[in-house]
Order: C-alpha cells, then structure tokens, then sequence
C-alpha cells in the first residue's frame, strides 16, 4: 500500500458497536496498534474513542482467513468467472472446504453491503 498511514485508514471504520464513532468513516479516531501475521503484513487498529481493537479484515470476507490475500482473492475471481469449487481448489491449490467457506463470507458480505445501500438509496417517486 502507497500514501501516508491516516489515508489508508480513511475506508476503515470502528467495528465496536457500542462505540459513538461506531460506522463512520473517515472519523480520525483510528490509529494502527500493531502490525500481526505472516511477516507482518496485517493492521490491528485500534479506536481512540472507545479503546478496542479489531482487525483491518474484521467486517470483510478474509476475516479470520488464513490464505494469503493473493490466494483468497485468486479463490473468489475464479469463483466470479464460474469456475466450480473442485477445480478452483485444484488451481489455486486449497482444499475445496475452504473454497466453499470463502463463498459463503463473501456471499454474507456482499448481502450485507446490498442492504446496507438498499437502505439508503432513495425511494421510487
């Protein structure tokens, strides 16, 4: 990732509900707390309002994904293009329970995207 740190934490969001800054983007409130995984290429963020922390993929469907971002990604394009599950599995070389599993976060993500912009676009005059 390019550009300064506070603009890459710009699309993220506090993730404790019961937090006041809870959903809004671009709050300022979010500080990176450290840096976790293999070769430590994933953000634990961190809240200045309410003090949790959470994972930058917490509320995406690589949360709690243990692929390689590139692996997951290449799972869900093959998936995008029809590729069935055994022979997804068989390119990127993952077992096809985690290319179901990966399905259905991205399924329930994408349902949840969808009703979150469904409620707040405007209604048919």
């Amino acid at each position: 990732m390019q550009g300064c740190a506070l603009d890459e934490l710009k699309d993220f969001c506090c993730q404790n509900q019961d937090c006041t800054d809870y959903g809004q983007r671009d709050a300022g409130n979010l500080r990176v707390a450290f840096r976790y995984g293999r070769g430590k290429q994933r953000r634990m963020l961190a809240c200045r309002t309410c003090q949790q922390r959470f994972s930058e993929r917490k509320g995406t469907p690589l949360f709690d994904c243990r692929l390689s971002e590139d692996k997951a990604v290449s799972v869900l394009a093959h998936l995008q293009e029809g590729v069935g599950v055994r022979k997804t599995g068989r390119l990127v070389g993952v077992n096809p329970n985690t290319v179901v599993r990966l399905a259905v976060q991205a399924g329930r993500h994408a349902q949840q995207i969808h009703d979150e912009r469904v409620a707040f676009s405007p209604s048919d005059p």
